[in-house]
């Protein structure tokens, strides 16, 4: 599935990494893989920290088009992506409104319902009368979840009343809504997208309770199948789930989409990522390098998404 692009017809690009987020380590690690396989296939491309530089100096440096590897706040919520099409400057990855929802798990749990998406059973918490409530209606186990975070950071399970304030106290600290989700017993998949297409499906196994930062970055204890163990006919029906449950948020150019399937079978959506990592630890590389294409193909791939952006 390699597809030869030419590198020229990128122009100078920038590579926004860094940022101010939490998420700020990952991005730059990110940013560094993708800037370094763009220097080697010939792509006039320079790095670009927004914590550092201001924006407007993107314009006086004459960048084409911006590749977008800013994690978090600020870079994957539809603040960069505002202000780049103010200046102009094409971008990887989804628009203001796709970033901007795609980040809020609260709001992309209001849009999944809306759209009949299955997801698990949530609420939001702002107080000691809903810890109460969610002890109540949701019982334990919960997940409990900063809205605005990525990387699993904030995120813990609570299993009794006790936890489930810890939880809360450590996941308000990062400032925005605190939710809580029912705990879906079973096995954790992802779903690659790229340019419209879903890639081959990921199961993730996990020695920790969940898949939380650790998992994701720092242990070699993570499996990652791929083939992921299910039957052609379940692992299209993930595909195009997968595929809507991001189309319904805005989400274009390339991505990730996060679930579950539970006891029964049945898939739970969990959340999706607009500004995927590229780390050696990252998913979206893996299931890319299972459809044939390798790590260089992938950045180019996902840099041609903006041009194909200006032209539409």
């Amino acid at each position: 599935m390699n597809m030869r692009i030419s590198s020229e017809r990128f122009g100078k690009v920038a590579v926004a990494m860094g940022g101010s987020a939490a998420e700020r380590d990952i991005s730059l690690l990110s940013g560094q893989a993708v800037l370094k396989t763009l220097q080697k296939q010939g792509v006039d491309v320079i790095p670009f920290d927004t914590k550092v530089s201001s924006l407007d100096e993107l314009k006086k440096m004459g960048v084409d088009r911006v590749f977008n590897m800013l994690h978090g706040r600020g870079g994957e919520d539809g603040q960069l992506q505002g202000a780049l099409e103010l200046l102009g400057i094409p971008y990887t990855g989804s628009g203001v409104l796709g970033s901007a929802l795609g980040m809020d798990k609260l709001r992309t749990k209001l849009c999944w319902l809306g759209a009949g998406i299955p997801t698990p059973e949530w609420m939001v918490l702002s107080s000691q009368l809903e810890l109460d409530r969610c002890a109540t209606e949701l019982g334990f186990p919960v997940m409990v979840k900063p809205a605005l975070e990525g990387s699993s950071l904030g995120m813990a399970k609570a299993d009794n009343k006790q936890q489930l304030e810890e939880a809360f106290k450590k996941a308000a600290t990062f400032g925005c809504d605190v939710m809580a989700e029912q705990w879906v017993e079973g096995a954790e998949f992802t779903v690659a997208i790229l340019a419209g297409e879903a890639l081959p499906v990921i199961r993730l196994e996990t020695p920790n309770e969940f898949y939380d930062y650790e998992a994701k970055y720092t242990t070699n204890t993570t499996q990652y199948h791929c083939p992921c163990g299910l039957s052609a006919e379940q692992e299209q029906a993930l595909q195009a789930l997968s595929l809507k449950a991001f189309k319904v948020l805005g989400g274009e150019g390339w991505g990730r989409v996060d679930l579950m399937l539970d006891q029964t079978g049945q898939p739970q959506l969990l959340e999706i990522n607009t500004v995927p990592g590229m780390t050696d630890h990252s998913l979206v590389p893996m299931a890319a390098k299972q459809a044939g294409i390798d790590f260089d193909a992938l950045v180019l791939r996902i840099l041609d998404t903006s041009v194909m952006r200006v032209a539409i």
